[in-house]
């Protein structure tokens, strides 16, 4: 069957028939339907043209690269998803280095006290003891998310962890960090 005869097939149809011979150019053409969809979601959060357009390109290389193998219920849905949290992504990733510029006002080490810089001594090993008595999945994924500041994709790849796993372990490891800290430091809020 040719591709201008699959234009007039449903979604679910061109993903069944991608999943069973694995020619990418199904799954693009699947994705050409949905442009203007990624691309108004890429507006809403980022609200830039460019970023808008290079996120729908980085979410067709996500689509390509990491389809699932079961079937997808509802395409459009889990497309909408998949735009969503790229473009949380970007945004947090802009927030990180916004904040960056933050850092070269902040008064030089030389003006903290003694007092000041024990007390920061002390909290960060507080924080290390704390990440400690987490069970080994949370240690893994709350070190490689706050510490190496790792997105939960590249956390993905580095533990093997689906993207639930890596979600539950960072949500729960920061509760149980919370918990933890208030143990040692009943000042910690």
């Amino acid at each position: 069957m040719s591709l201008s005869e699959w234009k007039h097939k449903s979604d679910e149809e061109l993903i069944v028939h991608y999943q069973q011979s694995g020619d990418n150019q199904w799954l693009g053409l699947l994705l050409e339907r949905h442009i203007l969809l990624l691309l108004g979601i890429a507006m809403k959060y980022l609200k830039d043209k460019a970023q808008a357009q290079d996120a729908v390109q980085q979410v067709f290389i996500k689509t390509i690269t990491n389809f699932p193998k079961e079937p997808v219920q509802n395409f459009k849905g889990w497309l909408y998803i998949l735009m969503r949290n790229h473009c949380f992504g970007v945004l947090r990733n802009a927030n990180f280095h916004a904040s960056d510029q933050v850092l070269i006002h902040l008064e030089s080490p030389e003006s903290k006290s003694h007092e000041e810089w024990m007390s920061d001594e002390l909290m960060r090993q507080q924080m290390y003891q704390a990440i400690d008595s987490l069970n080994a999945e949370q240690q893994i994924c709350i070190r490689l998310f706050y510490i190496e500041e790792l997105s939960y994709k590249e956390i993905m790849e580095r533990t093997q962890f689906s993207f639930e796993q890596v979600k539950s372990y960072v949500q729960n490891g920061k509760r149980n960090l919370k918990i933890a800290l208030q143990k040692l430091n009943p000042n910690f809020e």
